[in-house]
């Protein structure tokens, strides 16, 4: 059997915010590759990655489960989004070994596909109603069925301006003010006049991003519950999960959660109690292939459905293993889309195909997914890399952050 001689890390995109851990084995040739990206963390989880590989160098790739735990224990302390990253990308890659030793894609070792394909839905957008109902039919002309609105950046329709905001005298610099009230007005009045455009053909979601306070979150999900939204995203932070209940007990619109989610106590309650409908966690952020088809299989169970977070800074390694667990999974529920720019994608020989609404799998062993790391070298650029990035802050007149 193979076993492990080296881990490499990979980084690159211009910024130098995508991270790629690959396992060398002692057989000649025989290699995979996973997705430890951070955005905003990727030197730190580099490094992470570097002191748990002398761990399980020397073991054989293919005992997965056991790496995983070991990995999992390795630190102590467990379930923090560093380390969660770290055995994912480790996760990945040898789920990528152990689909070539087979010579089958990762999908058909978790049992086969469910479905021919992986449907997805679109993040439309527009400053005004008008455009945001042009982007809408522009993605429902490319064939996509779910489309996620929203106006302008996330908490837009609940910003105001600083002559509206009722600044303190000494307020902080900030040129607007994110208000409960305005996005309780603006928002369901966004999705009255798309559904008198549009109908109730498109499926629409929404993504509150935890903006609003927990109670003003219950009210709204009861205010958009006549425009029969395929799902609200993230109406409540983490901190504030316990308010599930008093929404399932208050309205009927789906509910999506879990983006943030690192520890499988977060969201185990919300599954069992079937508080939310779809289940949003990133494959490198819930510790990999691994322990996010446990989590699927939990979901099946209990009726909630997958839909695997992505975002404009995940990566093609990142999807792909998404699409394998959405492949093989029955839970599946929808898969965020992302589009990468074509010199982004130009460095992964085999990534899933974006046609119409659906992403697409090959039928190559492992994830089916390779890395040209000539071109990775010269897309990463030192200088853009050395910046640090850190999350929008949006705030409330009286200068408080709202938590995203």
């Amino acid at each position: 059997m193979a076993k492990i001689k080296e881990i490499q890390t990979i980084r690159t995109r211009e910024n130098g915010t995508w991270l790629f851990v690959k396992v060398i084995t002692d057989q000649p040739g025989l290699y995979g590759i996973g997705s430890a990206s951070d955005h905003y963390r990727a030197k730190t989880v580099q490094t992470a990655i570097e002191t748990i590989a002398p761990l399980i160098i020397g073991r054989e790739v293919s005992h997965i489960e056991d790496i995983w735990q070991s990995i999992y224990t390795s630190g102590y302390w467990r379930n923090d989004s560093v380390i969660n990253t770290v055995q994912a990308g480790i996760d990945m890659a040898l789920w990528d070994i152990k689909g070539k030793e087979a010579g089958m894609p990762v999908y058909q070792l978790l049992g086969g596909p469910c479905r021919s394909a992986v449907m997805c839905y679109a993040h439309a957008s527009g400053d005004t109603l008008q455009e945001l109902e042009d982007d809408i039919r522009r993605y429902m002309e490319e064939g996509y069925h779910v489309i996620r609105c929203q106006l302008g950046p996330y908490g837009g329709g609940g910003f105001l301006e600083a002559d509206k905001a009722g600044f303190p005298k000494n307020h902080w610099p900030q040129t607007r003010a994110f208000d409960d009230e305005a996005y309780l007005e603006n928002v369901p009045k966004m999705f009255a006049y798309l559904r008198d455009k549009l109908g109730f053909g498109p499926k629409l979601t929404h993504d509150v991003h935890e903006h609003l306070h927990p109670h003003n979150a219950v009210h709204l999900a009861k205010l958009l519950e006549p425009y029969r939204l395929f799902f609200l995203e993230d109406l409540l932070s983490p901190e504030q999960v316990n308010w599930y209940r008093l929404v399932r007990q208050q309205c009927v619109t789906p509910q999506a959660m879990g983006e943030l989610f690192i520890n499988p106590h977060e969201f185990l309650p919300l599954i069992t109690e079937r508080l939310i409908d779809y289940v949003r966690v990133r494959v490198s952020k819930g510790g990999g292939i691994t322990n996010c088809r446990k989590i699927a299989t939990l979901c099946e169970w209990f009726g909630v459905r997958t839909a695997w977070q992505e975002g404009g800074d995940n990566d093609p390694v990142n999807q792909m293993a998404a699409v394998h667990l959405d492949m093989a999974s029955y839970s599946f529920g929808i898969q965020e889309e992302n589009h990468f720019r074509a010199e982004e994608y130009d460095l992964f020989p085999g990534y899933a195909k974006l046609e119409g609404g659906y992403l697409y799998a090959n039928d190559q062993p492992g994830l089916g997914i390779d890395i040209d790391e000539q071109k990775a070298h010269e897309l990463f650029k030192p200088e853009l890399a050395t910046k640090s990035f850190f999350i929008s802050e949006d705030r409330r007149s009286d200068g408080e952050i709202v938590r995203p």
